[in-house]
């Protein structure tokens, strides 16, 4: 049996760990919306497709006998994804939260379908092809959060929306599960955690390159620079303020997710709204 293999289970292990942390991320973004009771303007499509993806893994898991620690971490990842999209729709504007509902619905449909189809008219390798390319269809739908995050690096030249720590357990992730499936011999395992890897390493080369332009933007007394003001089309200025709690979630095929807080340059202007009232006095 594969799973004789002593770094098949160690992998295993270590990934479940990082990917349990990193589960857990988005949690200050929701004791947020608990506390101040309104979801903000961010979206719950992420954390909807996060708990498709970990119920098809599991699917996948029951099907691959070896791969019992895939089922470990894709039965926390639902717990926790249900949690937190139970957290939106109670606090989401009614629009969002109908939404939301709808969503689950077609998605449940749909993975309920597939099961359905699978179990009846499928059976041994066709079952398991099936179910192995519905995981890495999610799961690369998943994998489109780090190009928004990455985009949002580029056009800012600020790395305070992707901690480097962040990505190093992301990308530490996705290494463990993409050296399970290997040893496993499982090309639809390896496969999204090959694009996890080279996604988490390019976030971490940007946060290098870009870490300069953060220290060069530091003035004096230890306070960033403003963000230039944009005008109005009626004549009125206003500051240029960016919102990433629309920012969907990162995940590997341990389905791990990440959630971005909502305005990088919130506590900028209120310490220089601070300054200006101080100046006044």
């Amino acid at each position: 049996m594969a799973f004789h293999h002593p770094w098949i289970f160690v992998s295993g292990i270590l990934g479940n760990v990082l990917s349990f942390m990193v589960y857990l991320a988005p949690l200050p973004t929701f004791v947020r919306v608990y506390r101040k009771k309104s979801t903000e303007g961010f979206e719950s499509l992420p954390y909807v497709v996060a708990l498709v993806s970990a119920v098809l893994w599991i699917y996948y898991a029951t099907l691959k006998s070896e791969a019992y620690l895939l089922m470990t971490i894709n039965s926390i990842g639902c717990v926790v994804e249900t949690v937190y999209i139970i957290v939106f729709v109670v606090y989401a504007p009614k629009k969002a939260r109908i939404l939301t509902l709808k969503l689950l619905g077609v998605f449940n449909m749909g993975v309920l379908v597939m099961v359905l189809v699978t179990h009846f008219f499928t059976q041994g390798r066709s079952r398991i092809h099936v179910i192995g390319w519905s995981c890495v269809v999610t799961s690369a739908a998943v994998f489109a959060a780090p190009l928004g995050i990455m985009r949002l690096v580029i056009s800012t030249k600020s790395v305070e929306f992707m901690p480097f720590t962040l990505s190093l357990f992301l990308t530490l992730s996705a290494i463990m599960w993409l050296v399970y499936g290997l040893l496993l011999n499982d090309f639809y395992i390896s496969l999204p955690n090959i694009v996890g890897v080279v996604l988490g390493m390019i976030q971490m080369l940007l946060y290098l390159i870009f870490r300069k332009f953060n220290n060069k933007n530091v003035i004096g007394d230890g306070e960033r620079k403003q963000p230039s003001p944009i005008a109005n089309t009626n004549g009125a200025v206003r500051t240029k303020s960016l919102n990433t709690d629309n920012l969907p979630s990162l995940q590997v095929s341990g389905d791990i997710e990440v959630g971005r807080d909502e305005n990088p340059y919130g506590p900028q202007l209120e310490r220089s709204g601070e300054s200006k009232e101080n100046g006044n006095k």
